[in-house]
C-alpha cells in the first residue's frame, strides 16, 4: 500500500509540474513570437516606401545614366545604415542587380542576378509583395528577405507590368544571441521543418523530420540554406540532440515558421522524485511511531501480567524488573549518545561541504584574474607604445603620424574591451561568437601592435603570406595567440647575433598553417615536455606568468586545431599553429613583408 502512495505521489507531481512547465513555455513563447513579429512587421514598409522613389524608377528606365545610378547608390548606402538593415538592393527584370547599398563593399551585390530566389518572381512575376529567409548567395550570411515591384517612372501603382524589383535583407541573429541565455533548447523552423534559428548550434539547418525528395530539391535550387544537405535532428549524436523531446510550438510570420521551445523534462521528473521522497519519508515516521506505540501496548501487557504473578513470586518479579530497569537505560542512554554522534558527522559534512564549494569559487577566481592580467598585458603596452611614438611625433610637428599613433591606441583599446567582453561571456557560460576570420588580417594586426617592439630590440620580422587562408574562429583570440607566439620569439633573439624572426602563413589539405620561427638558441630538452603547462616558465620573474603557452594552445585547440613546438636543424626554434579552413577559399600571391 505505502509502495501505491509514493508512486501515485510521483505521478501527481509530475503532472503538475509538466502543466506548470507548459504554462511557463507558452507565456515564453507568446513574448519571443511578439518579439519576432514586431521586428519583421517594422521593416515590411521600408522597401514599399523605396519603391515610390523617382530614383528608382529612373535608374531602371535609364540604366545608362550613370550619375543617377551612383546617386541610387549613396541613397541606399543611408537609407541601410539609418533603418540598420543587413541591404537594400535594386534588381532588373532579368534578376540582375543594378544598385546596392553595399555598393563600395567587398561583398557587393552589384552584378549579381537573384532570379533564382521566391522573392524576386513573387514581386515582378506576381505583382506582390515577396518574403523569404536563406543564406546569402554573395555574402554566405543569413538573413529575412523583403521585396516589392517597382513600376515605370509616373505610372500608377499596379496599371502597369513592374520593371525592376527592390529587396530590403534583415539579420535575426539578435534573436539567436538572446536565446543563448535560456538553458533550454529554442527553435525557429520553415513550413518544412528546417531549423534556421537556434540557441543549439548543433540544430541549426536540420530538420525535424525527414524531408522528402521534392523538398530538398526546391531547397537546392533556391539555395535557400547554401546547398546544404539537410538531415533529422534525430540522426545527430546522442550529446548533440540533447534536449530535443516534446516541444511546445507556435506559428509566427507569413512564412509558415514555427517557433518551438523544449521545456526541461528533467524538471518534471525531479518534481516527482521530491513528492515521492517526502511521502516516503512521512510513511517511515508514521510506521515509526505505530511501532513505538505497539512496543509501549506490548510493555503495558506484560506489565498487567507481572502484577499477576506477583503473588506467587513477588521476589523473581522485582529482580526481573530491575535487570529490565537497566537494559533500558542502558539502551536510551546508547541511542543518545548515537544519536549525537549523528549530528555532529552532520556538522562536520556540512561545514566541509561548505569549505570545498568556498574553495572551488576562490580557485577559479584567481583562475580568471591571472588569465586576464596576461591577456591585458599586451594591449596594455602596446597603448604606452604608441602613445610615447604619439608624443614625440607632435612635438616634432608630425600630426599625421601622430594622428596614425592615436587610431593605433583607439584600436587597442578596442581590442581590450573586446578581451574583456569574452571574459564576460565566459561568466555567462556563452560560447564566443564565431565567424571567418582573415589570417592574413590577424597577422598583420598582430605585428601592427608589436612594431614598436621590435625596433627596440633591434630585430628583423619577416611576413611571408604565400597563400590567403581564412578559418572559423575569433579573431581577437587568433590575434593574441600569435602575438604571445611572436612575442616569445622576440624573446628568443634578444641576446643572439642574429636577430630574425619569420611568420609564414600556407594551406594544405584543408587546414591553415602559420609558422613562427627564431635565430634564436632553441628550446632545451627538459624544457620541451613542460612547454605547454600552465605557470612553467623560463624566464625571471617579472618577466611572465607561465600562462602564455598553455592560454594559446588552449585558443588553437578549442577551434579544433594543435600548437606544436621543435628545433630547427639549422638553429632557433619553431611554432606552428595549425587550424581547419572555412568552406571556401581564395588564394592570392606570394607576399612578403619587412618590418
Amino acid at each position: 500500500m505505502s509502495i501505491v502512495l509514493v508512486i501515485a505521489a510521483y505521478f501527481a507531481a509530475a503532472a503538475i509540474a509538466r502543466d506548470n512547465n507548459r504554462q511557463a513555455g507558452e507565456r515564453q513563447l507568446q513574448i519571443i513570437a511578439l518579439d519576432i513579429e514586431s521586428v519583421l512587421e517594422r521593416y515590411e514598409t521600408l522597401p514599399f516606401a523605396i519603391s515610390y522613389l523617382p530614383l528608382t524608377a529612373e535608374v531602371l528606365a535609364h540604366r545608362q545614366d550613370g550619375s543617377q545610378t551612383q546617386a541610387l547608390n549613396l541613397s541606399l548606402q543611408e537609407l541601410a545604415e539609418q533603418a540598420k538593415v543587413a541591404a537594400i538592393y535594386l534588381m532588373d527584370m532579368q534578376g540582375n542587380t543594378i544598385a546596392a547599398s553595399n555598393w563600395n563593399t567587398a561583398q557587393s551585390y552589384l552584378g549579381q542576378n537573384f532570379a533564382f530566389r521566391p522573392y524576386f518572381s513573387e514581386a515582378l512575376k506576381q505583382a506582390r509583395p515577396g518574403h523569404f529567409y536563406a543564406i546569402g548567395n554573395t555574402t554566405s550570411i543569413p538573413g529575412y528577405f523583403i521585396s516589392q515591384p517597382v513600376y515605370p517612372p509616373g505610372s500608377k501603382r499596379g496599371t502597369l507590368a513592374p520593371i525592376g524589383v527592390i529587396a530590403v535583407k534583415i539579420s535575426l541573429d539578435e534573436f539567436e544571441q538572446a536565446w543563448r541565455s535560456s538553458e533550454e533548447p529554442i527553435a525557429l523552423s520553415d513550413k518544412h521543418g528546417v531549423v534556421f534559428l537556434s540557441n543549439r548550434p548543433a540544430w541549426k539547418y536540420h530538420s525535424l523530420q525527414t524531408l522528402s525528395t521534392a523538398v530538398q530539391q526546391n531547397l537546392t535550387a533556391t539555395l535557400q540554406y547554401g546547398g546544404k544537405n539537410i538531415t533529422a535532428i534525430a540522426q545527430l549524436p546522442e550529446k548533440e540532440k540533447q534536449g530535443y523531446e516534446e516541444y511546445l510550438q507556435r506559428p509566427i510570420g507569413r512564412l509558415q515558421w514555427q517557433l518551438m521551445l523544449f521545456p526541461d523534462q528533467s524538471k518534471v521528473v525531479r518534481a516527482g522524485l521530491q513528492a515521492a521522497l517526502v511521502l516516503a519519508l512521512m510513511l517511515g515516521i508514521a510506521l515509526a511511531f505505530a511501532a513505538v506505540l505497539d512496543q509501549r501496548r506490548r510493555r503495558l501487557e506484560e506489565g498487567r501480567q507481572a502484577q499477576l504473578a506477583l503473588k506467587q513470586a513477588a521476589d523473581e518479579l522485582e529482580l526481573h524488573i530491575a535487570e529490565r530497569t537497566r537494559q533500558l537505560t542502558l539502551a536510551n542512554t546508547e541511542l543518545e549518545a548515537r544519536y549525537l554522534t549523528l549530528q555532529e558527522t552532520e556538522t562536520l559534512l556540512r561545514s566541509t561541504q561548505n569549505e570545498m564549494v568556498q574553495a572551488g569559487k576562490l580557485a577559479m577566481l584567481g583562475q580568471m584574474a591571472t588569465g586576464i592580467t596576461h591577456e591585458l598585458n599586451q594591449p596594455l603596452t602596446a597603448i604606452r607604445a604608441f602613445a610615447e611614438n604619439a608624443i614625440t611625433f607632435m612635438n616634432r610637428g608630425k600630426a599625421e603620424q601622430a594622428m596614425a599613433n592615436l587610431e593605433h591606441i583607439s584600436h587597442a583599446s578596442a581590442r581590450m574591451g573586446s578581451i574583456i567582453a569574452q571574459l564576460k561571456g565566459f561568466a555567462r557560460k556563452s560560447p564566443n561568437a564565431i565567424a571567418e576570420v582573415d589570417v592574413q588580417m590577424a597577422i598583420q594586426s598582430a605585428v601592427s601592435l608589436l612594431r614598436s617592439e621590435t625596433d627596440r630590440r633591434g630585430a628583423r620580422l619577416q611576413v611571408h603570406i604565400d597563400e590567403a587562408a581564412k578559418v572559423l574562429g575569433d579573431t581577437v583570440r587568433i590575434e593574441q595567440v600569435l602575438i604571445n607566439l611572436i612575442r616569445n620569439a622576440l624573446d628568443a633573439i634578444e641576446n643572439s647575433p642574429s636577430k630574425e624572426v619569420d611568420v609564414r602563413l600556407s594551406h594544405a589539405q584543408g587546414m591553415a598553417r602559420i609558422s613562427i620561427t627564431d635565430s634564436g638558441t632553441g628550446i632545451p630538452e627538459h624544457v620541451v615536455r613542460h612547454l605547454f603547462e600552465p605557470f612553467f616558465t623560463t624566464k625571471e620573474i617579472g618577466h611572465g606568468l607561465g600562462l602564455g603557452l598553455a592560454i594559446s594552445s588552449s585558443i588553437v585547440q578549442a577551434m579544433n586545431g594543435s600548437l606544436t613546438a621543435s628545433n630547427r636543424a639549422q638553429g632557433g626554434a619553431e611554432f606552428t599553429v595549425t587550424i581547419p579552413m572555412a568552406a571556401e577559399q581564395a588564394s592570392s600571391p606570394l607576399l612578403a613583408t619587412t618590418i
